[in-house]
This record gives structure tokens, sequence and C-alpha cells, in this order.
């Protein structure tokens, strides 16, 4: 199968997950600037998931400009990583509606633990399918982020229940990790 095809897929299910973020935010019923402060914090989740699901749209680009040849293996751990993201409203919204409370900030952590798990199963699919002599063998290496990361989240989950505000720099600090370029698979390319 060509990956023409999984790729579109995937930007559509992604599209339509920012969508759905956005339409969380609902309008106050006042016309006066002071009516948005209660918006704040479902905002500011807004703006954190609304990064996660562009880094994980540029990383899968990029993944997949590797890729020749789709088999059903790659199918199904692409599958699971849009499961996961497809999350990302639910728990976006929930974390903003309780402003940032330990449980919702938990969860939101897991769901951005089990993407990242999600995203390595993906990569290690196409990795088998293309070989250890891959472009995406070859890019992504040792792998630092992608093998520190979870761990951040998981150190995001326990701090949740200590200090969300803590938990929520950990996963800021994930993303702006991943804000850097990452040009290991273009220069590879």
């Amino acid at each position: 199968m060509e990956k023409g095809r999984l790729e579109a897929f995937s930007d559509g299910v992604l599209a339509i997950i920012i969508t759905i973020m956005v339409l969380e935010i609902k309008v106050p019923h006042g016309n006066e600037f002071d009516d948005l402060i209660p918006l704040i914090p479902v905002f500011l989740s807004y703006v954190l998931s609304f990064i996660y699901v562009g880094i994980y749209w540029n990383n899968h680009h990029h993944t997949m400009q590797t890729v020749k040849t789709v088999k059903g293996g790659i199918l199904w751990a692409n599958l699971h990583l849009l499961f996961w993201l497809s999350l990302i409203p639910f728990v976006t919204g929930w974390m903003g509606e309780n402003h940032f409370s330990s449980k919702p900030m938990a969860l939101y952590g897991f769901v951005l633990l089990m993407s990242a798990i999600a995203f390595f199963i993906l990569q290690n699919r196409i990795i088998k399918n293309q070989g250890k002599d891959s472009i995406l063998a070859k890019a992504i290496g040792n792998d630092l982020k992608g093998k520190i990361s979870p761990v951040f989240y998981i150190i995001g989950i326990a701090l949740s229940y200590v200090n969300s505000w803590l938990a929520g720099a950990m996963f800021i600090l994930v993303a702006l990790m991943w804000l850097i370029p990452d040009k290991r698979i273009e220069n590879k390319m």
C-alpha cells in the first residue's frame, strides 16, 4: 500500500482533533473583556494541547517522509497513535474546566504518555518494515528526546497529586523540548 492514504487520513483526524478542541471553548454570555476571564484556564489548556497536536502532526509528517510502503502493522500502529491523540480534546476540556486540578491533570499526562508510547511503537513498526538501515532508523538513532519524554510525563502524572502547577510545568517542558525543530530526519533525507 502507498503511504498517501495513511498520511491523508492522519492529517484529517488531526485536523478534526484541533477543531473539536477549539469548539470546547464556549463563547461567554457578555460583551465585556472581563467576561473572558473565566475562560483563561480553558484557553491555556487549548494552547498547550494545540501545541502538542502540532508537534505530533509535524513529527508524523517527517516520519512518513521516510516510509516507502505501508503494511498492516504500520496501519494499526498509526491507528493506535490516532486513538490516543483523539482523546486530547476530552482531557483538554476536563483539565481546563476544572482549573488544572489534580485528577484532570493526571489524566491529561496519561494521555500524553500513551501518545508518546504509541508514536514510539509506530516508529518501530516502520523501522521493522523498512529495515535497520532505513532512513528513519538512522535518523532517530539513540532518540534521547523520545526516551526522556515518557519519563517526564510519568513525573508530571505523579506531581499532579502533589502540585498540579508543577505537573503542568513538566508537560510544558516536554512540549518545549519538541518545539525545537528536530532536523534528524531532514538531515538524513
